[in-house]
């Protein structure tokens, strides 16, 4: 069992990695918000491709603008943490009574 536990542990690993590069996408893309930016820079194209569908799945669920504010990329933000610490360390754990026992 312990090559099932180790696999599991890769897959949390880099899971736990792919969403702290995504939280940070997000919020290079809440930052360049507060600029004007050209939107033909790739940079800012990548940005917008890679947040702006989960942003639209969150504006459909809840209403994000509160006073000219744009509160999706914290809510995205806060459902990464809450990933990280739920899926991330159930993950961990199971792998670790796999190896163990």
């Amino acid at each position: 069992m312990f090559i099932l536990g180790n696999f599991i542990e890769a897959v949390s690993k880099i899971l736990d990695i792919a969403l702290t590069v995504y939280m940070w996408i997000v919020i290079a893309s809440a930052v360049i918000t507060w600029v004007n930016p050209d939107p033909h820079n790739p940079i800012v194209r990548f940005l917008r491709n890679a947040t702006e569908p989960v942003y639209r799945k969150i504006r459909k669920l809840v209403p994000t603008y509160f006073g000219g504010i744009d509160i999706a990329p914290l809510i995205v933000i806060l459902i990464i943490i809450f990933l990280q610490y739920f899926l991330v360390n159930t993950l961990y754990e199971i792998a670790y009574r796999l190896k163990a026992g």
